[in-house]
């Protein structure tokens, strides 16, 4: 029933709306991002035919946000700026004025983009926990996210670790595999060849006593932050568990995360109401999730989340189970040239992963020093980049992207089917009826699609090469 009230009062508040055919317009280009645009110059065509119809009465999954992933060097190239620039971006990311992002990742312990290796139980053989410390974390990542619940306290915030402590893995390295000789000598791992490992391996010790460890650190993990006033509401159990690394990693064969996810994870994390997801899925197998959910526990795990070419997995995952959230928990992350390039791929990867049925999306990293440089060597993308020479900031062309989705497309979102010749188009209705539809102009000349929603119809001029975000 609640279904079909929404999807009435989507048509309605399309049908209704008289004074204006488009309520907003927005527009970024290679030249200028965030243009608004007269919306009064559309007006209704006559015309039988439609390059993009909307289907107001075919409601799909419901979005239940957007974010980005809080990473170390995110803080520390933030930290470069003055208190106020700091605090104008944060407000920008985090209110409803701005980017809006109400879901957002966080490591437990370092990843790729920490200053260095870290976890918060070093000691070998502590499966109590007793040394259990966030120490760390509160000179990066608990500053950072409290940035950001300054602006939005109803912030949600899901985890999930890159490796576990050294001592729970076979080869006592956070890393599985050396560096590529074509990465600059002074990000070399000291991993020794005896300590390499492959996909398909099972790093983790499997024992029983290391298996309740593991969940106990997680439990440690969310107590330790709820202390500091920082509620996790959700956890993945490990990123990337086929990929063999150079920085913090960890693989597993699916068979024994399943038995650590369902038999220990699970139960650990029901005691404290924080809901347990599988993921970070990155390889185009399906079974490989099929495994977990069909294990013991399978059946307590809420959502799925993909990354890379996990994006390939999600049809199936989708289609079998449409009782689980989908995640995109990691948009791919690019070359650090934050380039019109790479952000036309990213409307792809958006237009993919919603297709498909994504609940959440998240993007990888918040800000970084121009370049993109990691502890480990990789160059890759943000929504922000620093100058570390003049300490000046600017906001990339994939964050005007995720904004053209994140400010208009609200939690609670209904994503709605569209069909016609232009398919670069996306379409959601929120609860207050009204429709944000996105179009992407990939196009070096401009084009003139017919716009087709409840009993209005419309054209409207899209610049070459140009994101539009119209509010119907």
């Amino acid at each position: 029933m609640k279904h079909i009230l929404f999807v009435f009062f989507i048509a309605s508040a399309i049908i209704s709306c008289e004074k204006k055919t488009v309520a907003e317009w927005v527009v970024t280009t290679p030249d200028a991002s965030w243009q608004t645009q007269n919306a009064s110059e559309i007006k209704p065509v006559k015309t039988d035919s439609a390059d993009v119809e909307i289907l107001t009465d075919s409601a799909l999954q419901t979005v239940d946000g957007f974010g980005a992933c809080f990473n170390e060097l995110g803080w520390t190239s933030l930290a470069l700026l003055t208190d106020a620039e700091r605090e104008t971006i944060f407000k920008e990311l985090f209110t409803a004025d701005g980017a809006n992002f109400t879901i957002c990742r966080m490591p437990v312990g370092a990843n790729d983009f920490s200053r260095d290796w870290y976890s918060y139980n070093e000691t070998d053989g502590d499966f109590e926990m007793k040394n259990f410390s966030i120490e760390n974390d509160t000179e990066t990542l608990i500053p950072f996210i409290k940035s950001a619940q300054k602006y939005n306290p109803n912030l949600v915030l899901w985890a999930s670790p890159w490796s576990p402590p050294a001592w729970m893995k076979d080869n006592k390295h956070y890393a599985c595999a050396p560096l590529g000789n074509f990465f600059d000598q002074r990000y070399i791992t000291d991993i020794k060849p005896e300590q390499y490992r492959r996909e398909g391996y099972n790093m983790f010790i499997t024992e029983d006593k290391y298996f309740a460890a593991y969940a106990l650190y997680f439990q440690k993990f969310i107590e330790a932050y709820h202390t500091e006033g920082i509620n996790i509401s959700m956890v993945m159990p490990q990123n990337e568990f086929n990929s063999c690394q150079p920085f913090p990693s960890c693989t597993w064969q699916a068979a024994a995360l399943a038995e650590f996810t369902g038999k220990y994870l699970v139960p650990a994390m029901k005691k404290l109401d924080v809901a347990v997801a599988f993921g970070t899925m990155e390889r185009p197998n399906p079974a490989l999730v099929d495994t977990i959910l069909h294990a013991e526990g399978g059946d307590q795990i809420t959502g799925v989340g993909f990354q890379w070419a996990g994006r390939d997995a999600l049809p199936s995952i989708h289609e079998r189970y449409p009782h689980l959230k989908m995640y995109q928990t990691e948009q791919e992350c690019g070359d650090g040239r934050n380039d019109w390039e790479g952000c036309a791929y990213s409307w792809e990867l958006m237009k993919h992963y919603f297709t498909y049925g994504t609940n959440v999306y998240d993007y990888w990293n918040i800000s970084l020093l121009e370049g993109g440089m990691s502890r480990w060597g990789w160059t890759q993308n943000s929504l922000v980049t620093v100058n570390e020479q003049d300490k000046t900031y600017r906001y990339t062309y994939e964050y005007y992207l995720l904004k053209h989705f994140s400010h208009y497309v609200l939690p609670g979102a209904k994503r709605l089917v569209t069909r016609g010749a232009f398919d670069n188009a996306l379409a959601f209705g929120n609860a207050d009826g009204r429709v944000a539809l996105v179009l992407y102009n990939a196009g070096q000349t401009e084009v003139k699609p017919v716009i087709k929603a409840g009993d209005k119809t419309f054209t409207v001029t899209l610049q070459p090469q140009s994101i539009n975000t119209l509010i119907l």
